[in-house]
C-alpha cells in the first residue's frame, strides 16, 4: 500500500465540480494496473481504457468496470491527463498528439524505439508547456528515496564508490529480445536512470562487457545475458554495475553506496535473494522476490498518484523525457563500449 501523505490528490474545489477524466492508452496488464491506481485517486471521476485493438479495450474496460474507446474518441473527449502504457512503437507519436494537443501525459519507457527518434522527440515536447512524466519507478521506491536522503544530508559522507545490480530470475520471451534495444537499453536504463537521480552525477565514461551463458536467442540478437560495466561519474566515483537474465536465486535488484563515514544498501530487506555462508546466518528469511511488478508495486502505484498531481498542475514533473535521454544515453554509450571493447565517453553518443 501507498501510504496516503505520499499522495497528493486533486481536491474537487479545483475542478469546479466538473468531471476529472482521465484517459489509459494500451489494454494490456501495466494499462490495467494504471486503471487501478487511478481509481483509487480522489477527483479523478472519469476513466477511459482505448487500444489500438478496440475489442481489446472494450474487453478490457468491461473486466476493471470502466469504459472503452478508440484512439481518436480518447484524445477528443478532451482528458485532463493521458497515460501511456501502449506498445513502444507507438510512444512517440502518441505523445507528440497528446503534447500538441495540450494533455499533460504520462509515458512508459523507453521514449521511442531508437535514439535518434528519442532525441526529436524530446526536441518536440520541450516545443510545448505541457508536462510530461516519464514512468521511471525507481524514483518512488522508499529505499531508494532514504539513500537520496542520506546523500543529500551528508550522513554517509562523501560518496566514494557505487554498485547497482538488476538480475531477472527467469529471462524474457525469446520473440522479445530481438527488438529489445539489449541488455544495457531494456534492462540497466533503469539502474542509469537511478543512479543520476541518487547522486545528482552524471556519468562521464562508460566501459561496458557482457557473456552469452544461456539461450542462444540472446547472442543470435546480438545481445548478452550476462552484463557488467564500470562508469566513472563527473566527479570520479566509480559505479559498478552488474546484471542478469538467468539469476537462479530470484529477482534481485540493490545499490550500495558506500561514503567516506557509512553508507546504504538499497532492497536489503527480508526478500534479497542472497545466502550467507558464514554459519548461523539465517538473513534473510522470507522468500525471493519473484518480479519486478512485486518487488515495485507500491512504486508503480506512487508515481500514477504523483501524476495527478502533475496533470493538476500543483507538482512538476518528477521525470521528465530530458530525464529519460539521459538515462538512454548511458546505456548508448554502454552498448558501443561492449561492442568495441574500449571506454567510451558520454560525448561520443550525445548529439
Amino acid at each position: 500500500m501507498v501510504k496516503s501523505e505520499n499522495i497528493r490528490t486533486i481536491k474537487q474545489t479545483q475542478c469546479g465540480g466538473n468531471k476529472v477524466r482521465f484517459v489509459v492508452l494500451g489494454a494490456g496488464r501495466i494499462g490495467l494496473s494504471h486503471v487501478g491506481t487511478l481509481k483509487t485517486q480522489a477527483g479523478v471521476t472519469d476513466l477511459l481504457i482505448a487500444d489500438l485493438d478496440p475489442a481489446r479495450a472494450a474487453a478490457a474496460a468491461a473486466s476493471v468496470g470502466s469504459e472503452s474507446a478508440t484512439i481518436d474518441e480518447a484524445f477528443g473527449s478532451k482528458p485532463d491527463g493521458i497515460v501511456i502504457a501502449a506498445p513502444t512503437s507507438a510512444h512517440a507519436e502518441l505523445m507528440v498528439r497528446a503534447v500538441r494537443a495540450g494533455i499533460p501525459t504520462f509515458c512508459e519507457k523507453p521514449l521511442a524505439e531508437n535514439l535518434a527518434s528519442s532525441i526529436l522527440l524530446v526536441h518536440e515536447v520541450e516545443r510545448h508547456d505541457v508536462p510530461v512524466q516519464i514512468g521511471f519507478q525507481r524514483r518512488f521506491d522508499a529505499g531508494y528515496t532514504e539513500a537520496k536522503h542520506a546523500l543529500q544530508n551528508g550522513d554517509i559522507g562523501e560518496l566514494r564508490r557505487m554498485h547497482v545490480l538488476t538480475c531477472d530470475p527467469t529471462p524474457p520471451p525469446a520473440e522479445y529480445i530481438p527488438n529489445s534495444g539489449g541488455i544495457y537499453r531494456d534492462c540497466h536504463i533503469h539502474d542509469f536512470d537511478i543512479l543520476r537521480w541518487v547522486t545528482g552525477r552524471e556519468v562521464a565514461t562508460v566501459f561496458a562487457t557482457g557473456a552469452n551463458r544461456g539461450a542462444s536467442f540472446f547472442a543470435d540478437a546480438g545481445d548478452v545475458d550476462e552484463s557488467a560495466a564500470l562508469l566513472t561519474l563527473d566527479d570520479g566515483t566509480l559505479v559498478t554495475v552488474q546484471g542478469s537474465r538467468y539469476n537462479g536465486a530470484g529477482y534481485d535488484v540493490r545499490m550500495e553506496l558506500a561514503g567516506s563515514l557509512g553508507n546504504r544498501s538499497v532492497g536489503l530487506d527480508q526478500r534479497v535473494p542472497l545466502t550467507s555462508a558464514e554459519p548461523g546466518v539465517s538473513f534473510p528469511s522470507d522468500s525471493a522476490w519473484p518480479n519486478f511488478q512485486e518487488r515495485f508495486a507500491p512504486a508503480y502505484a506512487a508515481e500514477l498518484a504523483r501524476f495527478v498531481t502533475v496533470a493538476a498542475g500543483e507538482t512538476a514533473s518528477p521525470c521528465t523525457p530530458r530525464d529519460a535521454l539521459e538515462a538512454l544515453y548511458i546505456a548508448e554509450a554502454a552498448e558501443l563500449s561492449r561492442a568495441e571493447g574500449r571506454p567510451v565517453r558520454l560525448d561520443e553518443v550525445k548529439r
